[in-house]
């Protein structure tokens, strides 16, 4: 089992900048993939950025260049900053772990929202 808490998140101006942390516990060590989706209102669910175990992320093409995943292994921590902040981007976030043996394990949510 795996469990992940993500950060509050908040509300920000468009343009501004926010970071969301996850932290895991539990069987870490059973984690291959490690990532980030979201679901905006009356939306589904979407891929942010995923990054695998010893590989590069991958990113939404709507994110790419203005998020940043990254994960400290030390903490147990995942992140996703983002910068330069759009009202699209006002969603739920979820933070994502794929296990080895290919169970999915989700956070409870934390709610972005941008204001323009």
């Amino acid at each position: 089992q795996v469990q992940l808490v993500e950060s509050r998140g908040g509300l920000v101006q468009a343009g501004g900048s926010l970071r969301l942390s996850c932290a895991a516990s539990g069987s870490i060590f059973g984690i291959n993939v490690s990532g980030w989706y979201r679901q905006a209102p009356g939306k589904e669910r979407e891929l942010v950025a995923l990054i695998p175990r010893g590989g590069m992320a991958n990113y939404a093409d709507s994110v790419k260049g203005r998020f940043t995943i990254s994960r400290d292994n030390a903490k147990n921590t995942l992140y996703l900053q983002m910068n330069s902040l759009k009202p699209e981007d006002t969603a739920v976030y979820y933070c994502y772990a794929l296990s080895v043996v290919g169970i999915n394990y989700w956070g409870q949510g934390t709610q972005v929202t941008v204001s323009s």
